[in-house]
């Protein structure tokens, strides 16, 4: 029988004044084997990104009138790779790191939909950046050992980090369209991966495979006396995106229960966690500004 053609699979970059993280990635892709083509989507970086890309002759650059952040630039990013004839596209931002052998990794897994590494600490390589709940019950992970024990035939199935490296199928695409541009930032990448679930797509981490990124604490702060945690971020843009894009994905995929639920989580954070009646009204303007479907608000806290 003659053997399946390797597939063309074109890397999508999405990056915002990280010139120096930039760099280093694009260098890492330059070794990476089975890659056709590197996109870059900038920003509109202030920090001379675009005119680094200028001088690169690796890559394909775009930069975006204005800054539409990470799900706008991964909107733009996938549509464009695919105009380039992808039957896969890895998508990234900037300031992940893939090992070498990750993409050959990743494709020995061929018959998966959306699928990508595990993404560890540039500092400890053995501890998870993004906590993982692990298939099939409520234990959340935060080590490579756990991980490594929970995974059947190298893969956990149903979970990915995304837009960290991950890996979607154009049939896929195709089906589910594209990432919603006009979320900007914070739960764009959720949204996607919860739509490709809801349309069967087969989705695995690959635990062999690998992206180093950046190590962060501030993805839960404990409340409620422990029992749970808050996504607070003292940056009002991030915060204003996440209350707005959280209660939409949570009312689109869980239903009102878990919207609400939400809703009165944010209202004890910042009641009594952390008491702050301003987050407390940006959140309600958030959120009902989403309920109406407006997305501008955000604008108002770009520098």
């Amino acid at each position: 029988m003659p053997e399946t053609p390797a597939p063309r699979v074109v890397a999508v970059v999405v990056t915002f004044n990280r010139l120096a993280l930039l760099r280093d990635l694009v260098d890492r892709l330059a070794q990476v084997p089975g890659l056709a083509q590197v996109l870059v989507v900038d920003n509109a970086s202030t920090d001379g990104t675009g005119a680094w890309l200028a001088g690169r002759e690796d890559v394909r650059a775009r930069t975006l009138e204005d800054n539409r952040g990470g799900a706008g630039g991964f909107h733009d990013g996938l549509a464009w790779a695919l105009e380039e004839g992808a039957d896969l596209v890895w998508l990234m931002d900037d300031d992940g790191l893939p090992d070498v052998e990750a993409l050959p990794l990743l494709l020995e897994h061929r018959d998966l939909d959306f699928w990508g590494p595990v993404v560890a600490a540039h500092d400890d390589p053995r501890r998870l950046v993004f906590p993982i709940r692990l298939p099939g019950g409520t234990r959340v992970v935060h080590a490579m050992d756990d991980v490594e024990a929970a995974a059947t035939d190298g893969l956990l199935p149903d979970v990915v980090i995304p837009f960290n490296g991950v890996l979607v199928t154009r049939a896929l695409v195709e089906r589910i369209g594209l990432p919603r541009a006009e979320f900007f930032i914070w739960g764009d990448d959720v949204e996607y991966l919860w739509r490709a679930r809801r349309a069967g797509a087969r989705v695995a981490t690959v635990v062999g495979a690998r992206v180093l990124h950046p190590a962060t604490d501030a993805l839960g702060t404990p409340m409620a006396f422990g029992r749970t945690t808050y996504n607070h971020s003292p940056s009002d843009l991030k915060h204003y995106c996440m209350a707005r894009n959280n209660l939409l994905n949570l009312r689109d995929y869980r239903g009102w229960p878990h919207a609400l639920a939400f809703v009165a989580k944010t209202v004890w954070f910042y009641s009594f966690t952390r008491p702050r009646p301003g987050r407390l009204l940006l959140s309600a303007r958030a959120m009902l500004a989403g309920l109406r479907g407006d997305f501008t608000g955000h604008r108002r806290y770009l520098s």
